[in-house]
């Protein structure tokens, strides 16, 4: 099970730019653990979404109970999976 849920949304007006949002809740543990899980997720970001983001949508990755503890590489596969699939 991913550590993330992906919601990806055309804005529908002229900007090519690709925005993110991020948001972990108090279900996936204490403030210190949200705020690392963000981290990681904005670092997931940069990583993979200049190349396979979509142009012109809000990406929005929602942190699940688990996601904090997950490899590395298990999260980038996650988030390039996620994004093939919105693709189609």
């Amino acid at each position: 099970m991913p550590g993330f849920v992906l919601l990806v949304r055309d804005r529908g007006d002229a900007d090519a730019t690709m925005r993110i949002g991020i948001t972990v809740s108090k279900k996936v543990g204490n403030a210190v653990t949200r705020n690392r899980m963000k981290r990681r997720f904005r670092a997931l970001a940069r990583e993979i979404l200049p190349q396979s983001g979509i142009h012109g949508a809000d990406h929005v990755l929602i942190g699940r109970p688990g996601g904090v503890e997950r490899d590395w590489s298990a999260l980038q596969a996650d988030l390039a999976r996620a994004l093939n699939k919105v693709r189609r």
